[in-house]
């Protein structure tokens, strides 16, 4: 699975002009199930990115996790994430899972971010939605369970 993790101020995702999902301070991820992921990716990319420490502490340093700060989660489906550029101007998304499994994935690494204990918000997969967020920091940062 591949992410872009971003840490917000605020996120909110709408479709056909109705908010149906939003946060707080936390987390926008934007999630890919790639072709051949199953489970066991999804596990271990919620595990890192619930614990991954990219809010500031006391001093300032970038040492508190979503976890730690109470902060929520926007989960949002984005098979572009899967794009592959390496050969001509159109990109290719043959690398990302089949649709009924990439559904089926989203939802489940967004239940496990809240079985972790994570507020946890969606998109809806497959859907026009128009994402809005306030990048905080601006922290960005792109994860794969390669690198997981």
């Amino acid at each position: 699975m591949r992410a872009l993790i971003q840490r917000v101020s605020e996120a909110s995702v709408t479709v056909d002009g109705e908010v149906i999902g939003e946060v707080g301070p936390g987390l926008l991820v934007l999630i890919c199930a790639m072709a051949g992921d199953s489970e066991a990716q999804a596990d271990q990319l919620a595990a890192k990115i619930s614990k991954l420490r990219i809010f500031k502490d006391e001093a300032g340093k970038m040492n508190r996790s979503v976890l730690d700060t109470g902060g929520s989660v926007l989960v949002v489906s984005q098979f572009t994430l899967a794009a592959d550029t390496r050969s001509g101007n159109r990109p290719g998304f043959s690398t990302a899972a089949a649709p009924a499994d990439g559904e089926r994935l989203y939802g489940y690494f967004a239940a496990r971010l809240e079985a972790l204990g994570l507020k946890t918000a969606k998109g809806r997969f497959g859907a026009d939605m128009k994402v809005r967020l306030l990048n905080d920091g601006p922290v960005t940062i792109w994860m794969d369970t390669e690198q997981a």
